[in-house]
């Protein structure tokens, strides 16, 4: 499976009707037991409206994932607009991270996808690219902008955004994978957070 949701998804007056439709049933029931007659039905639209817009059901799918980790994006990106001190821009950063981490809507997508992998083994990798690689990407382009003002030294920009990252998931990851949310308290959050810009910038920081 090699999916374009920029080839494959049509747009039109009910789109954003169909995707909030959507999310809610892929929320509810995962992507396997899903189906084009719940989401129309949720949607209040029709199967017709929907095979226009979405020629099958995978792509609907990362479409709701990429514009779930778009709107994610904006939100960070419009914290950390104009000259924000890199100590700044990477805590408000991993607190997104984080946020999207616990978030029903976060766990609730890494469960599907890992649990769909075998029956659907390209669906993990157009996820990754849609959502979770969107963020890296933005990650890279922005410490890239802090190595060019000299507040950070990166020489793999690529490998420091997968870094940071997953400094952000410290003490919450394995938690929320084996369903132990509740026990996740704001102050384990505020300790990933804070302790994952510490520990970023002792490697990358500089005393410019």
């Amino acid at each position: 499976m090699n999916i374009n949701t920029d080839q494959g998804v049509r747009r039109g007056r009910k789109f954003d009707q169909v995707l909030e439709g959507a999310r809610h049933i892929f929320m509810r029931d995962g992507f396997e037991r899903t189906s084009v007659d719940d989401i129309a039905r949720e949607a209040g639209v029709s199967k017709a409206t929907i095979y226009a817009y979405f020629p099958d059901k995978q792509l609907l799918f990362l479409e709701v994932a990429r514009c779930e980790c778009h709107r994610q994006t904006e939100e960070a990106e419009s914290a950390i607009d104009g000259e924000v001190p890199v100590q700044v821009a990477l805590t408000i950063a991993a607190e997104r991270i984080t946020e999207f981490l616990m978030s029903e809507f976060g766990q609730r997508m890494f469960r599907i996808v890992v649990g769909e992998g075998e029956r659907f083994p390209g669906l993990g990798r157009e996820f990754y690219d849609y959502g979770p690689g969107l963020i890296h990407a933005r990650l890279v382009h922005h410490l890239g902008s802090y190595v060019e003002s000299g507040q950070l030294r990166v020489e793999d920009l690529d490998l420091a955004a997968d870094q940071f990252a997953q400094l952000c998931k410290a003490a919450i990851h394995e938690k929320l994978i084996f369903g132990m949310a509740q026990s996740i308290t704001p102050e384990d959050v505020h300790r990933s957070v804070h302790g994952a810009v510490e520990m970023f910038l002792a490697r990358y920081g500089t005393k410019a």
